[in-house]
């Protein structure tokens, strides 16, 4: 028994010792690259091959960087990013730190220890911090992001938080930042590492922004170019690059015209859906909901009998029949685009009836 441990312990040490000896040699290779672009710190994670998976050595290049910018007159904004077109950063090297703790070396100890400090300083950054974050970001990686004030994702972007699946728990603040995500949604993520990709990862509140990855480089020549930029400085010229897309627009028609250009394929499936549906009862629907925003409940259910005396009632009555009786499923409505439905058209639905509007 004792040789069967001091061999494996001994396998664990050569082994540690062959990722020390790996990451002496990529240190040449310049694991973090700093540059300063004007009044902009930028931090490049430059260990493209391993996905830019974060190690001890990064992240005491990183921490005294990013405490001197913080302090330097003349530094205004961080700009975080990864090489290689693939990673921002795919995690923490978590082969070395498992290493480590089999034979005890403090490496297991003082990895997570720094880390975690890395992690506090980037949330509590005093000047505007951007992570681009344009491809994989685990673990980490999540790290070195989503605590920071600004986040841009891409649709090249895939974000998780795959510890469960490795005997760990989702660390780096995520007991943090996944409570906080829309109902259980971080709970969801936290369980069952499930991915988030593209839009996604904004849509789910981790991301603060989703540019084209195409624009990336013309965003982040536009922030390093910005004179002594405030928070608000930094959030206008994100919202200038950030893609519209779906409800975004003030008309059906700018809609479907978002739908049609964004590209993906569920834009494109919801796309394809509403050319299904009638144009008039769109036009109907968009108007109700912008109304119903800011009435009452009463004041809703009288608008809406309204609009349903004009359902039952208008030229279109036919072809309610055709989907709701007949069940043929293939309308013919008419008018049979949205071009064609009229703007007096839709507000008629929305006239009193008198003397037989409801009552309450």
């Amino acid at each position: 028994m004792s040789i069967t441990i001091l061999n494996s312990t001994h396998r664990s040490l050569c082994r540690l010792q062959r990722i020390r000896g790996q990451m002496m040699t990529s240190q040449a290779g310049a694991e973090i690259l700093v540059e300063k672009v004007g009044n902009a710190g930028v931090i490049t994670l430059n260990r493209p091959k391993a996905l830019n998976a974060l190690n001890m050595n990064m992240i005491r290049l990183m921490y005294p960087q990013l405490k001197k910018w913080e302090t330097d007159k003349e530094t205004d904004i961080v700009i975080v990013k990864g090489a290689g077109g693939k990673a921002f950063c795919a995690g923490g090297d978590i082969r070395a730190v498992t290493e480590a703790g089999k034979i005890g070396d403090p490496l297991a100890k003082n990895f997570f220890r720094e880390e975690y400090i890395l992690n506090n300083t980037i949330g509590t950054y005093q000047k505007p911090y951007v992570a681009l974050i344009d491809g994989i970001t685990m673990g980490g990686g999540v790290g070195l992001s989503v605590h920071g004030r600004f986040r841009v994702a891409t649709e090249k972007t895939l974000f998780a938080m795959p510890e469960t699946a490795i005997g760990l728990f989702p660390d780096v603040g995520g007991g943090y930042f996944l409570p906080r995500l829309q109902g259980q949604l971080g709970l969801f993520l936290a369980l069952t590492g499930f991915r988030l990709k593209g839009r996604d990862v904004q849509r789910a509140g981790v991301a603060s922004h989703f540019v084209e990855s195409q624009k990336i480089a013309a965003l982040e020549k536009e922030l390093v170019d910005l004179k002594t930029p405030s928070i608000e400085d930094v959030s206008r010229v994100l919202d200038s690059y950030q893609k519209r897309v779906g409800c975004l627009s003030n008309s059906v028609e700018g809609i479907v015209h978002n739908l049609k250009t964004d590209g993906s394929p569920f834009a494109q499936k919801q796309a394809e859906t509403l050319a299904k549906m009638s144009p008039t009862s769109l036009k109907i629907t968009f108007k109700q909901l912008q109304a119903g925003g800011t009435m009452s409940l009463q004041e809703v259910l009288v608008m809406e009998y309204r609009l349903s005396q004009a359902c039952m009632y208008a030229i279109y009555f036919f072809c309610v029949c055709l989907v709701l009786v007949d069940k043929d499923h293939s309308p013919k409505w008419s008018p049979s685009t949205l071009k064609e439905v009229s703007e007096q058209s839709v507000e008629d639905c929305f006239s009193s009836l008198g003397d037989r509007d409801l009552k309450l």
